[in-house]
């Protein structure tokens, strides 16, 4: 059987490409994807959707009513923003903006929804219900998701959506493969901040002192304490300290240090015990040694969960394209996505899209600065959610 969207999809790969090396080289940091929102909002008026732009401050919203009957409404997904990386790529779509660069597929992931709103406007007269793009801002720890849902990307700009689906292109996953799982499949994340207050000195007078560089090894060790000893074995959690910044000399006894990092976790229990035992911690050590801390965790992102009835139409999506032996169903990381905000509140599906090549040498890891994709990922991507999308509005998941 012939697969309902690829020739569609197929047929707009050069064009797909194109739209992605652009984006590329002229990537935006979130909330500042002026030019970027400016080309989705220009090619879905083209394109005969209803546009509404200035969602969650850059994000653009397309909306498209189906000619048939039907009263389900699907809301797909794609982020817009770069890093703040310095690309070391030499290719020719190279970034032109120094310091920034499409270091995670976001380029990648508008290229496919523009595809998406392209394929799905030539069936517009078979489709039933509406479709709602959500092309977002600031996924990169910045709140887009929850800014475009304050701003009623879900329930007030068009009908509520009834489902909500998205993908994310990987390298960690070979070209051809995709990659999901039922529940819980990226981590809750929050950023950490710690800061010891000691008393500064002469480094030859250690006694004169509260050292705060002490103090805070002393709390980095026992912060993996919290893994190891009151996490069940079951569950998985995460606690990085990153950045540790204290002192200016080698013979000074510094005042105070600030350490920074992140906690990880996929259930709500292991995320309110890591929220908690994070801070009575650094307490009761920097108090032990004479010191204080002020403790900072950020709200955060939650869990991206998948609906049950949603993933599955996804799997059946992602095997009629790329065969049953290359969709994966148990595949989970600790990475986060603020997808999430979506998803908690829609019942959908998000997964990964294979996009690494070993042979190309396009293997490099997200966030790094020679992150590429193999851009035959892009009609796939395409192909997919049109397929899930048509099957939701047909009333499956």
């Amino acid at each position: 059987m012939s697969h309902p969207y690829l020739a569609d999809a197929e047929a707009l790969a050069q064009e797909l490409t194109a739209t992605r090396r652009d984006l590329h080289m002229h990537p935006e940091m979130g909330f500042e994807e002026v030019r970027t929102a400016g080309i989705v909002a220009d090619r879905l008026n083209g394109l005969g959707y209803e546009v509404v732009a200035g969602v969650g401050k850059t994000g653009v919203v397309g909306l498209l009513q189906g000619g048939q009957p039907g009263d389900r409404t699907v809301l797909l997904r794609f982020d817009m923003d770069a890093l703040p990386i310095e690309e070391a790529n030499d290719v020719p779509y190279r970034s032109q903006t120094p310091g920034v660069m499409h270091a995670c597929g976001h380029d990648a992931h508008v290229a496919i929804g523009l595809g998406v709103a392209d394929v799905l406007a030539k069936h517009k007269d078979q489709l039933p219900g509406t479709i709602k793009l959500m092309f977002q801002p600031a996924e990169e720890g910045l709140g887009g998701a929850l800014a475009m849902i304050e701003d009623g990307v879900i329930d007030r700009i068009g009908p509520p959506a009834d489902r909500a689906i998205g993908l994310h292109v990987s390298s960690q996953h070979p070209l051809g493969t995709a990659a999901m799982r039922v529940g819980p499949m990226m981590a809750a994340g929050a950023r950490l901040t710690i800061t010891v207050h000691g008393k500064g000195g002469h480094g030859a007078m250690p006694h004169q002192t509260v050292d705060a560089v002490v103090v805070a090894s002393q709390i980095v060790n026992m912060l993996q304490t919290i893994m190891a000893r009151n996490v069940d074995p079951e569950d998985i959690g995460v606690v990085t300290i990153g950045s540790i910044h204290a002192g200016e000399a080698g013979n000074v006894i510094a005042e105070s240090a600030v350490m920074q990092g992140t906690i990880r976790s996929f259930t709500a229990e292991t995320k309110a015990l890591l929220r908690r035992r994070v801070p009575e911690i650094a307490e009761m050590t920097a108090a032990a040694l004479g010191a204080t801390v002020t403790v900072e965790i950020s709200e955060g992102i939650d869990a991206t969960v998948n609906a049950e009835a949603p993933t599955l139409v996804m799997a059946d999506a992602a095997r009629a394209l790329l065969g049953a032996d290359n969709v994966s169903m148990d595949f989970r990381t600790t990475g986060g996505e603020d997808f999430s905000a979506v998803l908690a509140r829609v019942p959908g599906n998000y997964f990964f899209l294979g996009a690494r090549n070993d042979e190309k040498g396009i293997n490099a890891p997200h966030h790094n600065p020679r992150f590429d994709i193999d851009e035959a990922c892009l009609p796939q991507g395409v192909a997919i959610l049109c397929d899930a999308a048509t099957r939701i509005l047909h009333g499956e998941g």
